[in-house]
């Protein structure tokens, strides 16, 4: 397994350089956040993640999660880690002070999240889904509701889940089974089953709060009628000590292709109590609260594996001897050339990296609308909400795709070694396939990106993006030596738009054009999104190479990883661009029938 270092100068290049962390901070009056403060946060984090989580990844993978008689087990250290963490108060760091966390931007604490899915993308998955649990928690609950539970899920003794999917319905959720009936006391008893239930069982707190979608008996049809209730593992006594045990089991978990340490379960409801959250069949609008924190959590996972990928692999092409370069030999006094001599495996390399830290400037950028989305600037806030609202289903989908990518690549970087099992490579490929497919399937996120948010807006939410980019453009034109890339980002600002004309035109007589169009349209945005964050990062290195910078190397690897990624990965959204354009009779003319033929 690769030894995962943090990029904590890579962290600091976007906090500091590019997005001007502070400033924001400062604006949105979070003073206690200073330089020296999230500095220091960093440093603790990398190490924690390195010393503490990173060397449970390999043995947490081999062990498992283990289900015996609905008790669920996590591996080896797993349960230490998580005492580590929440001693460090690393569980409450972004979350409101009022109920004991520490209030400190949401930006920080995704980056924590970074480094800790990095180092062990399973162990993350626990915390991860507690913060999701809290975010719904804090938006919609009730102030009883809030001090009940809240404090005790910012403190980490209680962790927290998303009771969503039931066997017969994932993105459909319309047609969920599970009812809530009400109660004297006001409780409601919660009978159904639900799957796919990270963090659903686990030893690792002494409650577990369950965010449960369910429908009242007189609840309207579809989606209208969902509600959502809180459905803790114990019962709460009036103290807010943890009481009897509720109705609610962990009936098996999945045995899955990775994150095999994150118990996945399948639990039951057996009239369990729970109360109702957010008002009665409001519950559409807090899972999106839910939903979108986790959206967001999913596609750092394509990130995070694919950074560990590509520490792995670039150490490996350093060290793994094979061929004399085609120029001559580069280590004549070795039998044979490390490979990174070899131009194909730069390009693996290079490939690896400009999505990578392309993807890490995407997220860091989302985080900062997080902090901006609290901005007592009324008008600021709605904006960030607007431009969270768009990128949210390209962060999930384009860098959980391109995060699979790189990590296939991590393997191949390797050779024949990386499908051995021992190396560590083949795990984060195992990892990162989930990514792409639970939280809404990237099919999912395309048709949420094209159908709602940028035709169901009428372009309103693509045109707070692209106008961005266009006054960059405008701005950087005649730079001297990043001209051409500038031109090209300004040619695909405009053709984005161009596009997203002809498929409204054409949904309007067809609406499967939509459906056609989604995905090929969402993998461009994502590659024009990304072109605009490299053109940014290139321009800050630039800049600080003209002013004599003593850090050389690292803003010329910037330069040439914005150089190859117009080059060699940028031209890939002319493809996706004509298969969006291509239509739905492609799809649609072959009877359903002659699939099976």
């Amino acid at each position: 397994m690769p030894d995962y270092k943090a990029p904590l100068r890579d962290v600091r290049f976007l906090v500091d350089e590019v997005f001007d962390f502070p400033a924001t901070y400062q604006a949105i009056g979070a003073t206690d956040a200073t330089p020296d403060m999230v500095s220091a946060i960093l440093e603790e984090g990398a190490k924690f993640c390195e010393q503490v989580l990173a060397p449970l990844n390999r043995s947490g993978d081999e062990e498992g999660a283990v289900w015996q008689d609905g008790v669920v087990t996590t591996p080896k250290g797993f349960k230490e880690a998580f005492a580590q963490y929440v001693e460090g108060g690393w569980n409450g760091l972004s979350a409101d002070a009022t109920y004991g966390g520490q209030g400190l931007p949401h930006s920080l604490g995704l980056l924590i999240a970074e480094m800790v899915s990095s180092a062990n993308t399973s162990w993350a998955m626990y915390p991860g889904l507690t913060q999701g649990a809290m975010s719904a928690i804090h938006a919609h609950g009730s102030e009883e509701q809030k001090q009940t539970y809240l404090t005790k899920l910012t403190a980490g003794t209680w962790t927290g889940t998303m009771c969503l999917t039931e066997p017969h319905c994932g993105t459909d959720l319309g047609i969920i089974k599970t009812r809530a009936v009400p109660q004297a006391d006001g409780s409601y008893a919660i009978s159904g089953t639900k799957i796919f239930i990270s963090a659903g069982e686990h030893d690792m707190s002494e409650n577990i709060v369950h965010l449960v979608l369910a429908k009242l008996p007189d609840a309207p049809a579809g989606t209208k009628g969902i509600s959502l209730f809180i459905v803790p593992k114990f019962n709460v006594n009036a103290d807010g000590s943890v009481g009897t045990r509720n109705a609610v089991s962990c009936g098996s978990i999945e045995h899955k292709m990775g994150i095999k340490a994150s118990a996945t379960c399948v639990m039951n409801f057996d009239e369990a109590k729970g109360y109702l959250i957010g008002g009665a069949n409001k519950g559409l609008n807090c899972m999106f609260t839910m939903m979108n924190h986790a959206r967001l959590g999913t596609g750092m996972q394509g990130l995070c594996n694919g950074e560990a990928s590509y520490q792995g692999a670039v150490r490996y092409a350093h060290d793994r001897l094979q061929m004399r370069a085609l120029t001559g030999p580069k280590a004549p006094d070795k039998p044979a050339d490390p490979i990174i001599v070899h131009p194909d495996v730069r390009r693996m390399l290079l490939t690896m990296r400009a999505f990578n830290e392309g993807n890490r400037a995407l997220a860091y950028f989302t985080a900062q609308l997080l902090d901006l989305s609290h901005s007592p600037d009324a008008e600021e806030a709605a904006a960030a909400e607007n431009l969270l609202s768009l990128l949210t289903p390209i962060c999930k989908a384009f860098m959980t795709d391109t995060g699979l990518e790189v990590t296939s690549l991590g393997m191949q970087v390797f050779g024949g070694h990386g499908y051995i099992r021992e190396w560590g490579m083949e795990q984060l490929m195992r990892d990162c396939r989930i990514a792409p497919i639970y939280e809404g399937t990237n099919g999912i996120q395309a048709l949420d990106l094209l159908g709602r948010k940028v035709l169901g807006s009428q372009g309103k939410l693509l045109g707070g993006f692209t106008r961005i980019v266009h006054k960059f453009c405008q701005a950087q034109a005649e730079h001297p030596q990043l001209k051409a890339q500038v031109a090209e980002l300004a040619q695909l600002n405009r053709q984005w738009g161009e596009l997203t004309q002809r498929v409204g035109m054409a949904a309007l007589k067809n609406p499967d054009e939509v459906g056609a169009a989604s995905v090929d349209y969402l993998m461009y945005s994502g590659y024009v999104v990304l072109a605009y964050f490299w053109a940014r990062m290139a321009v800050v290195a630039q800049a600080q190479l003209d002013a004599g910078t003593a850090e050389v190397g690292f803003y010329q690897a910037k330069l040439a990883t914005c150089d190859f990624y117009y080059r060699r990965l940028l031209p890939r959204a002319a493809a996706h661009l004509a298969a969006a354009d291509a239509g739905s009779e492609c799809l649609m003319r072959m009877p359903a029938e002659q699939f099976l033929a």
